[in-house]
């Protein structure tokens, strides 16, 4: 059709037909869209400075077609820059990827709080807060920060996840209270840095955090897990390191927001600003009876078992080498914990 339409264009040496040249021009487009610059391969690309095909990561998201899986999932490559905005990964978009090049220069933000007048006039709620709210099973990031930037002014949360099997790399989650909200399903982390002061990763949640840095910029908590009473687990910290900023005087490892929180750390580090006794029962002596707090080998100056109180356990060799990623959050994370 195009050869009976255009005529071939001649250069030396070599004739080329309009359709020749229509097909390298394509071409050379895809290679421009999944190679950005220096960046890697990626289905769609975001600048904010409008170099790539989307300014923003919500037209991306919404771009993104419902037919991704394991084998092939969709990924958006997010340039570096500061992404103010509310981003909402629905329910249909499985297998979703975000791709940043660099999570201290790839932030997504928004600054939303819960005493924030919403529409009505009242209260918007802590619910209604999250700068990104992940709704897709099988969603997965890597570089990318997410942010609340409200401050210290109670509730606000960087990120809620309600989609099972998530998966994060070399990500950083910033706010003041109530970083994280893993509402529900099974999450994984791999050398990520959350940073907060007060419940700052809470919720029901089952979660492994592997070899991620917890940063404390306050005096208060750094979990509120409301683990429910037939899950297993909860929250797992795994060759950790808890950190703190000079200021810091007094944090505990969590307090239960329901009865039977489940949090355990392993292999550990943390810092002198840890309470002797570690955990905080949130004003009811009858949660000692019912929430799960464990400790395995945790070094630095804050690791003090013979300090902490008398209902967390301390767990043996055996007991600790059995908690693995795959015992925690199933089979489905086999080899996605090894790269």
């Amino acid at each position: 059709m195009f050869a009976e339409i255009s005529p071939k264009i001649t250069r030396p040496g070599r004739t080329f037909s309009f359709l020749t040249l229509l097909l390298l021009g394509t071409l050379s487009a895809l290679a421009q869209q999944t190679s950005p610059g220096s960046g890697p391969k990626a289905d769609a690309v975001v600048a904010a400075d409008g170099s790539g095909q989307y300014q923003t990561v919500q037209a991306a998201i919404n771009a993104s077609p419902q037919t991704s899986t394991a084998a092939k999932p969709w990924t958006i490559f997010i340039k570096p820059g500061i992404y103010k905005e509310l981003i909402y990964i629905q329910r249909e978009k499985r297998f979703l990827h975000l791709l940043g090049s660099d999570a201290e220069k790839t932030v997504l933000t928004f600054n939303l709080y819960a005493s924030l007048p919403g529409p009505d006039g009242k209260p918007m709620g802590t619910f209604r807060t999250p700068s990104v709210t992940v709704d897709a099973d099988d969603f997965s990031a890597d570089g990318v920060t997410f942010e609340n930037s409200a401050g210290a002014v109670g509730q606000a949360l960087a990120i809620r996840i309600d989609g099972d099997r998530t998966v994060f790399r070399h990500c950083r989650f910033v706010g003041y209270q109530d970083t994280i909200l893993t509402n529900q399903g099974r999450h994984y982390y791999q050398q990520c840095e959350i940073r907060g002061a007060v419940d700052f990763i809470f919720g029901a949640g089952t979660d492994f955090f592997d070899a991620c840095t917890i940063h404390c910029v306050g005096n208060g908590y750094i979990t509120a897990a409301s683990t429910p009473q037939e899950q297993p687990f909860g929250y797992v910290f795994s060759h950790c390191t808890i950190t703190a900023d000079p200021a810091v005087k007094r944090m505990f490892l969590g307090r239960p927001w329901r009865p039977y929180a489940s949090v355990t750390y392993l292999n550990t580090s943390m810092p002198e600003c840890i309470a002797l006794e570690g955990w905080n029962n949130w004003g009811k002596p009858e949660n000692e009876l019912t929430m799960r707090n464990a400790e395995f080998a945790s070094t630095g100056p804050g690791a003090r078992p013979e300090s902490r109180a008398k209902w967390v356990h301390q767990l043996t060799a055996s007991d600790a080498a059995a908690i693995t990623a795959e015992k925690v959050l199933g089979d489905w994370v086999q080899g996605r914990h090894t790269k």
